[in-house]
């Protein structure tokens, strides 16, 4: 029975989370940028770096757009260090990008899509900040250093505040009933402490003091003898 609550409710958590971001963000993620369109190899703008939130079908390039996603809500894709990244004035159009760094690179602030790998690990200090899912040091105080990362940390901190209120509402039913055991039990035993009243004996009866005999009585030595006068 427990079991089935908690699968149910991993998957209201998982509906709850599908809602909560627009469907094109874990594509997006997951998409591979700056690889030749296979549609149009043949030019020398078939890097693709484009993409269309509209109809969410990979990584496209600038012809492909001219071509079939007129009046789409499209965005483009950026490198800095090898790394994907999205100018931020671009990105918070459709998208909260509330907690993420944002990075000044050539004249345009900008977000990662996703972690990047660490060669050292972090070290924390007094006035240092920090991911809250990988850990990677931060310029300033903001919780997340890419969008991948705030899909992560805000999903398991709603995960586990929800979780934390069932359980919550659970301890204190569990607690309600535990109580009103504890008072059960708790009447139980003061009646158990409690001796009942003895039965009646003959010795109940007597209502003065008795007397202990001192021993086996013994005859007076000359109480047989008979005297002559």
């Amino acid at each position: 029975m427990i079991m089935g609550e908690e699968l149910k409710w991993e998957k209201e958590m998982k509906r709850v989370e599908d809602k909560r971001w627009p469907p094109w963000l874990k594509p997006l993620l997951a998409t591979k940028f700056f690889v030749q369109c296979k549609a149009h190899s043949d030019s020398h703008k078939s890097e693709c770096n484009m993409y269309c939130l509209d109809c969410i079908n990979g990584a496209l390039c600038s012809l492909c757009l001219s071509h079939d996603h007129q009046n789409h809500r499209t965005i483009q894709i950026r490198r800095s260090s090898y790394h994907d990244v999205i100018r931020a004035g671009e990105i918070q159009k459709v998208l909260d990008i509330s907690r993420v760094q944002t990075y000044v690179i050539n004249s345009a602030r900008v977000v990662f899509l996703n972690p990047r790998p660490q060669t050292r690990p972090h070290k924390a200090g007094a006035l240092s900040y920090c991911c809250l899912v990988c850990f990677r040091s931060l310029l300033d105080s903001f919780h997340f250093c890419s969008l991948a990362c705030k899909i992560a940390g805000t999903s398991t901190e709603d995960h586990y505040k929800k979780k934390g209120k069932k359980e919550n509402m659970d301890a204190s039913d569990t607690d309600s009933y535990a109580s009103s055991s504890q008072e059960s039990g708790r009447s139980t035993v003061v009646e158990s402490f409690n001796p009942s009243t003895p039965p009646m004996t003959a010795v109940s009866y007597q209502t003065g003091p008795t007397k202990r005999r001192k021993g086996v009585p013994h005859r007076s030595p000359f109480g047989g003898l008979l005297l002559e006068v």
